[in-house]
């Protein structure tokens, strides 16, 4: 593989760069362990886990949220 550079990132559409982008977090979301949290968002994390167990109907499915993000490319 040759090596990123900004030239080359910058001469792909968006949708390729979008792309880009989703693939290099893949694999970084592939090592969770390697990824640190701050004490604010373990404390964002929190909230968010019992916000959810207050009331588990609200909110979207994360396939439809990445589905409405999708569709406004």
């Amino acid at each position: 593989m040759s090596a990123l550079t900004q030239a080359n990132v910058l001469s792909l559409s968006i949708p390729e760069r979008i792309q880009l982008v989703e693939d290099i977090w893949d694999t970084i979301a592939e090592i969770p362990e390697e990824v640190g949290l701050t004490e604010e968002q373990k404390a964002e994390l929190d909230q968010r886990l019992a916000a959810y167990h207050r009331n588990p109907d609200e909110g979207s499915p994360w396939g439809m949220v990445r589905e409405r993000i999708r569709s406004r490319r």
